[in-house]
């Protein structure tokens, strides 16, 4: 859950200040207004925004959750984590994650990086010793199908089709404020403060919206997610891991917003914002699916 949590708050702040700077300097009055040339600029900066949060993501997390990276091993656990993760990215046919460890009471993992072959999977203290290494194995598989099924690109592409439509429907509700505070005379080609603020309003609105929607594909992702740890650590496994989860303690599991869409366990968000489908449902889609 980390994963997405933290993509999806990086890409709203990269927006906001996307939104604050062009209007500062004056960019959006170059575009004129041609609706072909919005679409144009919204879909170059929409993709921007969301390609440099899907670029930062691995260091932000690394920062973010204090991530020990287990570069040598310094013993059996360190050893096996890295063996585990390793042989399942060859098993799933993608280059070998960075493997590491962050301090968290309750069990909880994610995987995050730019592409497939450039990734890292993640743990907590509490997992490995919540967890027997049969379920720690299948939470493992999880992350490492996150990666092959690229996720993290799956989500970014995502994102950026939703910044193009924030974009364009912030800069309309801004001309539509600016009209109204003009008296519907228009400025000639050029905007005031009814249209910064209008656009600023419609950044933070329409980003919450498009935040709705991506925990919604997010969600169908974590099925995907669920059956490949269960083919590479086997679905009895896949089921205890997730049982397990359920009887983990909530009160240290948040991961930050931008990762939580690439972990193994949900927040405590509102329904519509959840990136994970409930615990029982995704135990019952898997028991069916055996």
């Amino acid at each position: 859950m980390t994963r997405i949590l933290l993509f999806l708050a990086t890409n709203m702040a990269v927006m906001v200040v996307f939104s604050i700077i062009t209007s500062v300097f004056g960019l959006d009055r170059a575009i004129g207004q041609s609706t072909t040339s919005l679409v144009i600029y919204a879909a170059c900066f929409g993709f921007i925004g969301s390609f440099i949060s899907l670029a930062m993501s691995k260091s932000a997390a690394i920062r973010s959750m204090n991530v020990q990276l287990i570069e040598q091993p310094t013993n059996a656990t360190e050893r096996w984590l890295v063996d585990t993760v390793h042989a399942q990215a060859r098993k799933a046919g993608i280059g070998e994650p960075d493997v590491g460890i962050f301090q968290q009471a309750s069990p909880n993992a994610f995987a995050t990086g730019w592409n497939k072959n450039d990734a890292l999977v993640a743990v907590s203290t509490g997992l490995l010793q919540s967890m027997s290494r049969e379920e720690v194995e299948a939470v493992l598989g999880h992350e490492v199908a996150h990666v092959y099924n690229g996720d993290m690109v799956t989500m970014g592409l995502i994102q950026g089709v939703l910044n193009t439509f924030v974009i364009v429907f912030s800069r309309i509700l801004g001309s539509m404020i600016d009209n109204a505070l003009r008296g519907n005379r228009g400025g000639g080609g050029s905007y005031g403060m009814g249209f910064f603020l209008g656009n600023i309003i419609g950044n933070v609105v329409f980003g919450f919206l498009a935040s709705m929607i991506a925990a919604w594909f997010s969600r169908q992702r974590e099925f995907r997610a669920d059956a490949g740890g269960a083919e590479l650590a086997g679905r009895q496994n896949m089921i205890g891991a997730l049982e397990a989860l359920k009887r983990g303690s909530p009160a240290d599991s948040a991961l930050p917003e931008k990762l939580q869409a690439f972990g193994i366990t949900g927040g405590h968000l509102a329904k519509y914002l959840s990136t994970h489908p409930p615990l029982d449902v995704r135990i019952a889609r898997l028991r069916a699916e055996g």
